[in-house]
Parts: C-alpha cells; sequence; structure tokens
C-alpha cells in the first residue's frame, strides 16, 4: 500500500500544479488588459461603494408595488426597473438581483447582500410579505414609510440651514476682525501710555494671541473637532451625547417627536405584515436614531420574550415616552388594533414636527440676533471705552 500511495503522490502533485496553472492562466485571460477595460473595473468599484439615495429607492419601491398589481412578473419588473433607473449603484444591485429572482431566487433573498443600501426592516418586511403572500400590500407600506421618514429628516435639514449660516457667519466675522480689524484699532491705544479698562485689555490679549498664534489655534481647533466628531462616533460617546442633547432646551423636543414619530410609524408597518413583536421592537430599536429610544425599544423586546406588555415597559420612561404614548399603546393592546393607533401616532407627531419645523426659524432668529449683538456688543464697548477715557484727559 505504501508503495502505491508513493507512486499516485508525485501525479496529484502534478495535477494539482496543472490546476493551478490552468486557474492563473485564466484570471490572466480574465484580467482587463485595455485601459478602457481597466477604466471599467475602477468605476464598477467607485459605484460599489456609493450610496442609494432614498428618493431612488422610493422610486423603485413604488414602481415594482405598481408593475405587480399590473400582473407583471418580479424578474421582469426588476429588468424594466434596472433599464429605467438612472443611478448607477441602484441600476447594478438591481441587476444583480434581477439574475438571482429569474434563476428562482426569492426577492428577500436577492436583496440580503445588499442590506447596508436598503436597511434591516426593507429587508424583513419583503421577507414576510413573499411568505404571506402580501408583497404588494408590504411594498405600499414600504413605500408609506420612506416617503414619510424621507420628509421627516428634510423637513429637519431644511429648517437647520438658516441657524447653520448664521452661526458659521458669525464665528468667520468674529476671527477676522480679531485677525485684522481689532489690530489696526489697539495699535492706538498701545502707542498712548495710559491706563485701559479691563474689557479692552482683554480684547487687545485675545487678538494677539490669535494673531501671534494663528496656526497654533487653528491646529487646536482641528484637532478638538476631530476629537468631538470620533468621541460622539463611538458606543459610549454616542450615548452621552445623544442623552445630552436630549436635556437641551428646543433640541429635545424636536428629536422627542421625530423619534416617536418614527417609532410609532415602524411599529405600525411591521405589525400590518405580520412580523412577530418581539422582532418588531428588535428591528425598530434599529431604525431609530437616538441612543437613549434604541437602548429603552431593545429593553422592551426583551421583556416582551418574557410576557411583559408593552404599555408596562414603556411607561416606565415617561421622558422619553410622554403618557398620552403609553396609554394609546395600552388602549391598542386591550382592543387589538395597536397598529392603526400606532398608525395615528406617526400621523400626530409627523404633523407636530412640520408645524415645529416651520416655526422654528422665527423662534431661533431672536436667539440668534441677541448673540450676535452681545458678541458685537462686547467689542463695541471695548474699543469705546478707552477713546472716552483719552477725549476725558485732554
Amino acid at each position: 500500500m505504501a508503495n502505491t500511495t508513493t507512486e499516485i503522490s508525485p501525479d496529484n502533485n502534478f495535477e494539482k500544479k496543472s490546476n493551478f496553472a490552468a486557474d492563473s492562466k485564466v484570471d490572466k485571460d480574465n484580467a482587463p488588459k485595455t485601459f478602457k477595460e481597466k477604466l471599467e473595473v475602477l468605476n464598477q468599484k467607485v459605484v460599489a461603494l456609493s450610496s442609494v439615495p432614498v428618493s431612488e429607492k422610493i422610486f423603485f419601491t413604488q414602481n415594482l408595488m405598481v408593475m405587480i398589481r399590473a400582473g407583471i412578473s418580479i424578474s421582469d419588473a426588476l429588468k424594466t426597473l434596472e433599464e429605467q433607473t438612472t443611478n448607477a449603484r441602484l441600476k447594478q444591485i438591481l441587476s444583480d438581483v434581477y439574475q438571482k429572482v429569474d434563476r428562482g431566487v426569492a426577492l428577500a433573498d436577492s436583496l440580503e447582500p445588499y442590506k447596508k443600501d436598503f436597511g434591516e426592516l426593507y429587508i424583513n418586511m419583503i421577507k414576510t410579505g413573499e411568505a404571506s403572500g402580501q408583497l404588494e400590500q408590504v411594498l405600499n407600506q414600504l413605500t408609506i414609510q420612506m416617503k414619510k421618514d424621507h420628509h421627516l429628516k428634510s423637513k429637519v435639514k431644511g429648517a437647520m440651514v438658516y441657524p447653520t449660516i448664521v452661526v458659521v457667519a458669525m464665528i468667520v466675522i468674529m476671527i477676522l476682525m480679531f485677525v485684522f480689524v481689532i489690530p489696526q484699532i489697539t495699535s492706538i491705544f498701545k502707542e498712548v501710555d495710559a491706563e485701559l479698562p479691563l474689557p479692552t485689555k482683554i480684547l487687545i490679549a485675545i487678538s494677539d494671541f490669535v494673531v501671534n498664534n494663528g496656526l497654533m489655534v487653528g491646529l487646536v481647533a482641528v484637532i478638538i473637532i476631530f476629537s468631538f466628531v470620533k468621541f460622539i462616533k463611538s458606543k459610549k460617546g454616542k450615548k452621552i451625547w445623544h442623552a445630552f442633547l436630549l436635556k437641551l432646551p428646543i433640541i429635545s423636543t424636536i428629536l422627542k417627536k421625530v423619534n416617536l414619530a418614527r417609532f410609532s410609524r415602524t411599529i405600525s408597518s411591521l405589525l400590518k405584515t405580520d412580523i412577530p413583536i418581539t422582532e418588531t421592537f428588535t428591528i425598530t430599536g434599529r431604525v431609530l436614531g437616538n441612543s437613549s429610544y434604541k437602548d429603552v425599544v431593545f429593553s422592551a423586546a426583551e421583556e416582551l420574550k418574557k410576557g411583559v406588555n408593552i404599555y408596562t415597559t414603556l411607561s416606565k420612561y415617561p421622558k422619553l415616552f410622554p403618557p398620552i404614548v403609553t396609554h394609546m399603546i395600552a388602549v391598542g393592546e386591550e382592543t387589538g388594533s395597536l397598529d392603526e393607533i400606532l398608525e395615528q401616532l406617526a400621523i400626530f407627531y409627523e404633523e407636530e414636527v412640520d408645524q415645529t419645523m416651520s416655526t422654528l426659524t422665527s423662534t431661533l432668529e431672536p436667539i440668534l440676533m441677541l448673540m450676535l449683538g452681545l458678541g458685537v456688543g462686547s467689542i463695541a464697548v471695548a474699543v469705546i471705552m478707552p477713546m472716552y477715557s483719552l477725549t476725558q484727559q485732554f
């Protein structure tokens, strides 16, 4: 037997080497040779790193629903939508999904590798829709969900544009004044051998420090910003930062309404697709943006596994879930209409966010003007005070 093994072994090694050589040859043959081919490969890699905009996902979901309702097969609908979409990333995804579905793979399983693009909520709802034979209704729910969520985000971002521009402009103006304007004015005071008021001394000291150590100030500012961003992206830092935001006067109100609207809308959509309540809460926890709300919802999912009802679990956190929310949930649990009640809650809070965002600019404007007035006023006082003293001496 030993001799037989010895005789076969070299042939096997030769076979392996031959296979390896053949594979290497195939790889070389398939490798891009021309500049155009290399550019195409690079372009595909860049596209793979990009994301699918929400508007494109809404376009895909809504049109897929309409085409399925019209009796078109899923594979034909995917092929048509692939040809119709203008987004390179979505086109790439739909091309792959179409090929899988055409071979008999379920739509949810075909979308599974693209969970980063579509989200866990999306994949799970599609999976449930296929299993229950209600894919059309699920796609309709997803379209509504994404539209409402997109509208909320757009409202918040739109309302924050004006305050952000004003604050950035104030900072830039203050820096320019300390670097260019104030040194010109204060140089007069330095030439006069007179006792300067404390505000003027502070103004001159700040101006001199910024001018003489501009590079260091800029470097320190960059380090502080970078460290802060890194801190709030860490698990612990994010929790601390999100908890802090929920204590700020105006911001906390907006954040609570946004998170309650998203919580209600997501739970309602998932319940309508017959996903188990514990899994519904787990998925919703991952969708919510604020860490404090995430932790409570994840905790609620664990409590629900033990048989505790939703009202009992959420009523422990009145600062995050107001009594109006928990009591309506209790009614929904008792009557078996939790999905409908949560949908009404979602509509209520979405309208509240709309109204808050519409009036946010007029609310923040006096505060911003006051801050600007205090800054400019302080500099003006620091400059005028020594001038008044000098005129009194002469």
